[in-house]
């Protein structure tokens, strides 16, 4: 796409931009059908004037924002390249890129289509990929780093974006086994009142863990990779006295981890061996007075070498737009009130 002076007398500052889609690509893959990727970039840059006719796309306007919408078009035409469709969501977060590349936002060099294009794993006839630069760069970190944080609200697929990158690394033999663990807040005396046996009591807590391995793995092999020891889905503490060599560790709902947890966790890694800790520091479970050991260890390993802090906001959530807004609603109600999650501090549910 070249830019270019407008044709007709143009005010000062603006221009005009135009592009050229390849006959090899439908117009349709790259307006929409109906024109709903046309209506989310329109929507998106009111104050240029958009046009379509045949197969060239021209945008005028403002210098600044016509620069944009001739980088997102070309963006664009690299993802349909590679075979992988254009959406809404994925548009929307291509501008969202774009812009923060351009107000310096960004300190990164990757682009959209870098971040869109990505694959870490293909499974049943879908494959799963980073959504946005954060996600991208905290994929990125579980490559280069024996120990990665993944800290981050709801939905931004810390815990999903983990267990595809320990599939992938058991399905390349860079590991011989995937070790799969959370806090049971509820552990010790009250667990005991639970009815069933002990697998019957903890099921609850793990069950989103086993709801990612059927999104990602045959069904039929879960249970013979479980019996095998090859995948391993345990309480916490379960891997007291361990030492885990030649595996994936993926801690999940670390926030509920107390700093003596967490120190346990950490000191189980053996050689050859990878751990991913995720959590939300903001939905913290833990009993009154007990810390958190996610929040602790920020402190204390931060800067340590090979030992990464990937931090994702409510602009990573990849689950329905309104979670994300509900996310920074709670942020900027427990910023005006003194609260945490809608609490306050001082209160029955002080968090720590």
């Amino acid at each position: 796409m070249t830019q270019t002076p407008t044709a007709h007398t143009p005010a000062q500052g603006q221009a005009r931009a135009q592009f050229t889609v390849p006959a090899q690509h439908p117009m349709v893959t790259v307006l929409g059908s109906g024109d709903s990727l046309l209506r989310v970039i329109e929507k998106a840059f009111p104050a240029a004037d958009i046009h379509v006719r045949g197969n060239e796309i021209s945008a005028v306007g403002d210098a600044a924002e016509v620069a944009i919408v001739q980088r997102l078009f070309d963006e664009m035409m690299l993802v349909l390249r590679t075979g992988q469709p254009m959406t809404e969501d994925a548009v929307e977060r291509s501008i969202a890129m774009l812009r923060a590349s351009e107000n310096g936002t960004n300190d990164g060099q990757e682009t959209p289509a870098e971040v869109l294009t990505q694959n870490i794993l293909s499974s049943r006839g879908r494959t799963i990929r980073p959504k946005t630069l954060n996600q991208k760069r905290y994929v990125d970190a579980i490559d280069k780093h024996t120990i990665v944080f993944g800290i981050g609200p709801a939905g931004t697929g810390k815990t999903y974006l983990a267990m595809a990158k320990a599939v992938q690394a058991l399905q390349s033999k860079q590991v011989n086994r995937i070790i799969l663990t959370r806090p049971a807040v509820e552990a010790g005396e009250r667990l005991g009142f639970l009815p069933g046996t002990l697998y019957e009591k903890i099921d609850p807590y793990l069950r989103p863990l086993y709801d990612a391995l059927h999104d990602m793995l045959d069904p039929d092999s879960i249970p013979r990779l479980m019996a095998a020891g090859t995948i391993e889905v345990a309480p916490l503490a379960y891997m007291r006295g361990r030492t885990l060599n030649d595996a994936f560790i993926i801690l999940d709902e670390a926030q509920n981890t107390s700093p003596e947890q967490m120190k346990m966790f950490l000191t189980r890694l053996g050689f050859e061996s990878k751990i991913v800790i995720t959590g939300d520091v903001t939905q913290v479970d833990l009993p009154n007075g007990t810390k958190s050991g996610l929040r602790q260890v920020q402190d204390i390993l931060e800067g340590v070498e090979d030992v990464h802090f990937s931090r994702l906001t409510s602009h990573d959530v990849v689950r329905h737009k309104l979670v994300g807004r509900i996310v920074d609603a709670y942020e900027k109600y427990d910023s005006h009130h003194g609260t945490e999650n809608g609490t306050h501090k001082g209160g029955r549910n002080k968090r720590k």
